[in-house]
């Protein structure tokens, strides 16, 4: 299911998915940069603020790999996905044209979240995750979830080393565009692995966005380079209200 990103409720710089915000006690989103011009600091600063009610936010040294780690922990381990199975823990990763992914258990009342770049993609990291959460007792089919604004196949050309790390099996991902060299659709690698471990597709919302297309919303390393700055998206439960 394909959804536009609607705003976050007094927090203008950050956007949700309808079908994770109508669920009561969760907060998630993904950060934008909006018409203001205000500096990628100090809008990050506001969120975290807005967050403070709510738990701590956590954060990782994402390494584009595999590693998926439990909530809470001290300082920012490396990882590329991390779960929480307790309120008052706000999963956050970074990205600036990686996919970032939210998956929720609302039955069982956990979370996960996951960066989700090439590398990460082609060793499973979206699997990896699925699958800790499977062994904190949540069932694939109770799981919804939310795939971010990512670079999109329109302009994710990428070299052979790229398809290679895909094998045989991930050559599907892969679309020859008019260009020299294939172009990744790096969402539907993603959403392969959340099916395939059993996630109905009915549960999965996807944003359309592509990150390098929207200079006005998101900062992108493929068009700007490496000191674009980064995206905030997170996910977890809130602390009951006292």
């Amino acid at each position: 299911m394909r959804y536009d990103l609607a705003p976050m409720r007094d927090c203008c710089s950050v956007a949700t998915l309808p079908a994770l915000a109508v669920l009561p006690g969760l907060v998630h989103g993904f950060e934008q940069r909006g018409v203001s011009g205000e500096p990628d600091a100090e809008r990050r600063r506001r969120i975290e603020s807005s967050l403070a009610s709510s738990g701590q936010l956590l954060l990782l040294r994402q390494v584009h790999g595999a590693r998926v780690v439990p909530a809470p922990w001290a300082g920012a381990p490396e990882a590329d996905a991390a779960t929480a199975d307790r309120t008052g823990l706000i999963l956050g990763i970074q990205t600036a044209d990686c996919l970032p992914a939210l998956i929720v258990d609302p039955r069982r009342r956990v979370v996960a979240a996951v960066h989700a770049g090439w590398r990460g993609t082609a060793a499973g990291v979206l699997r990896q995750a699925l699958r800790a959460m499977v062994a904190l007792g949540c069932q694939p089919k109770d799981l919804l979830a939310g795939l971010g604004p990512a670079i999109g196949v329109c302009c994710y050309e990428v070299g052979e080393e790229v398809r290679r790390a895909f094998g045989a099996p991930g050559r599907r991902f892969f679309q020859d565009r008019g260009s020299q060299r294939p172009h990744l659709d790096l969402r539907r690698a993603n959403l392969a692995q959340l099916v395939e471990e059993g996630v109905p597709p009915e549960r999965i919302s996807q944003a359309e966005d592509c990150t390098a297309c929207r200079p006005d919303l998101y900062p992108s390393f493929r068009r700007d380079g490496r000191n674009c700055g980064r995206m905030l998206s997170f996910v977890g439960w809130a602390h009951p209200a006292p």
